[in-house]
C-alpha cells in the first residue's frame, strides 16, 4: 500500500506541472529573489573590497549556502504560512479529523516547485563561489559543506514550523512572525560582522542565522573565528526544532476548533 504523504506529494507536483508553459513561466519568476540578492552584493562590492572581512568569492558562498538553504526549507514547508488562512476558514479542523499528524499533513498539503527554481540559482552560484575560493579540501571539509546546507536547511524548517506554532495565538501575527523567518534568511546571507552589535547576538543566540553559513564558511576557508563553531549548525538547527515542536504541540492543544 503506497505512503499517504507520498501519494499526496505526488498528487501535488502532478497538478502544478500540467501546464508547462505556465509551470515555467514561475519558475523563471522565483529567480527574481536569487537575481536581486545576488545584484544587492554585486553593488556593494563595487565600493568596498570587503565586507565583514571577507572578500567577494567568500561573501558570494555565505549568500549562496545561504539561499539555498532558505529556498530548500522554503520549498518543502514555506507554505505553512497560509495556516491562519485555515484557522480563519476552519479549514484546519479537517486536518484534525484525519488519522494523521496535523503538521505532516499541512507540509504535504501544498508543495509549490516554483520555488525549486531558487534552490537551482542559489546552488550555480555556490558552485562558482566554491571553485573561485581557495577551500583547501579534505573529507571533513567536504562533509562540513554537505552537513551545513542540511541543517541550514532544517534549521528554516523549524523557523516555518516555529512560526506557524505562533499563530495559534496569534491568528493575524503573520506579519511579525514573517520578520524573524524572512529577517533570518536576510541576515543568514551577509556575513554576521556586518551588524551591530545587538543585531549579530539577536541572529546568533536567538535566531541562530549565523550558522547556517557564516561560521561554516570560515571554517571552511580556514578563517579566524570559524573553527569548532563551523560544525555546530546540527546543534543549532535541533535546538530551534525542539522549540518549534513543543510550540506547536501547545499550539495545538490550545485551539479549540471552529465550532461551536
Amino acid at each position: 500500500m503506497a505512503n499517504p504523504y507520498v501519494v499526496l506529494v505526488r498528487l501535488r507536483m502532478r497538478a502544478q506541472t500540467v501546464y508547462r508553459g505556465s509551470f515555467a513561466v514561475e519558475i523563471l519568476a522565483s529567480l527574481g529573489a536569487t537575481v536581486s540578492g545576488f545584484g544587492e552584493l554585486y553593488v556593494i562590492f563595487a565600493n568596498v573590497p570587503a565586507l565583514g572581512g571577507l572578500d567577494f568569492a567568500a561573501a558570494v558562498l555565505v549568500f549562496a549556502i545561504g539561499h539555498v538553504s532558505f529556498s530548500l526549507a522554503d520549498l518543502v514547508v514555506g507554505h505553512l504560512d497560509a495556516l491562519p488562512t485555515y484557522l480563519r476558514a476552519g479549514t484546519l479542523d479537517a486536518f484534525l479529523l484525519r488519522p494523521l499528524p496535523v503538521l505532516a499533513q499541512l507540509i504535504t498539503a501544498d508543495i509549490s516547485l516554483r520555488r525549486f527554481g531558487r534552490t537551482v540559482a542559489g546552488t550555480a552560484i555556490a558552485v562558482v563561489a566554491l571553485a573561485s575560493s581557495d577551500v583547501d579540501w579534505t573529507p571533513a571539509k567536504g562533509a562540513l559543506l554537505a552537513v551545513t546546507v542540511c541543517s541550514g536547511a532544517a534549521l528554516f524548517a523549524a523557523f516555518f514550523v516555529g512560526a506557524a506554532a505562533v499563530q495559534f495565538w496569534l491568528v493575524e501575527g503573520t506579519e511579525f512572525t514573517a520578520s524573524f523567518v524572512y529577517g533570518g534568511n536576510y541576515a543568514a546571507q551577509f556575513p554576521a560582522s556586518v551588524f551591530a552589535t545587538p543585531v549579530r547576538v539577536l541572529f546568533t543566540f536567538v535566531v541562530p542565522a549565523a550558522f547556517v553559513a557564516y561560521l561554516p564558511v570560515l571554517t571552511l576557508l580556514d578563517l579566524p573565528g570559524g573553527g569548532a563553531l563551523g560544525w555546530c549548525s546540527p546543534v543549532a538547527a535541533a535546538a530551534v526544532w525542539i522549540v518549534a515542536l513543543l510550540g506547536w504541540r501547545a499550539g495545538l492543544r490550545h485551539y479549540t476548533g471552529a465550532g461551536s
